[in-house]
């Protein structure tokens, strides 16, 4: 059975760990023995623990990152609709696996302070997606597809709130469980596109087409 790469194992070991004990307890040794490898090999790989967090948040959990950054680099391809649609349910789900591994942090105030000290310094942390899908927007905007006095700040932050509250708001209901992850991307997707769509949107051949 062929090995897998040890950069691979230790985002794999990190990943498990994150989730079962959370953040605040994953230490580098624990992923490392996890990993099968030593602390020192960690290190070879990953410069500190945030940046192993923000690896696993980019390549093990629901790709949210590079679906924004494709968007942002390429406005006007598909629908908006269909665009802000998949952004939802990549973030519903993004959230849904992410909240588990960093809610351990805000029990420990020292903590978080360090770990988002640390992400500050690599150009991370939780208000990336909403800078990113706020850019989205913006470009969206400039192509003539989102209104003109539309603030796409206040749109990118209702609809990544929206999905980051999904993740915890329904443990407490009968059933335990959060609104199926397609019908809420659909519902939350036309709601926002009622509020930001221009009403006419210009397509790339110069005529007119659906938002």
């Amino acid at each position: 059975m062929e090995t897998k790469p040890a950069r691979v194992r230790i985002l794999d070991a990190a990943h498990e760990l994150m989730l079962t004990v959370g953040l605040a307890r994953a230490t580098t040794k624990e992923i490392a023995r996890a990993a099968g490898c030593s602390e020192a090999a960690l290190y070879k790989y990953f410069d500190s623990k945030e940046e192993l967090f923000v690896r696993v948040l980019a390549e093990r959990l629901p790709r949210l990152t590079p679906l924004l950054s494709g968007l942002v680099a390429e406005p006007g391809q598909g629908t908006l609709e269909e665009n802000l649609t998949e952004i939802a349910r990549q973030a519903a789900l993004f959230y849904e696996q992410s909240f588990p591994i960093a809610a351990s942090l805000y029990a420990e105030t020292q903590l978080k302070r360090r770990h988002y000290e640390a992400l500050r310094k690599i150009g991370s942390g939780p208000h990336t997606p909403i800078e990113s899908l706020d850019a989205y927007l913006r470009a969206e905007q400039a192509a003539g597809r989102v209104r003109a006095d539309a603030d796409t700040f206040a749109a990118a932050s209702l609809l990544l709130g929206a999905c980051a509250q999904r993740a915890f708001a329904y443990d407490a209901t009968e059933s335990g469980e959060p609104p199926p992850v397609d019908t809420f991307a659909t519902r939350l997707a036309r709601t926002l596109l009622g509020g930001v769509a221009a009403e006419n949107p210009v397509a790339e051949d110069g005529g007119r087409s659906r938002p």
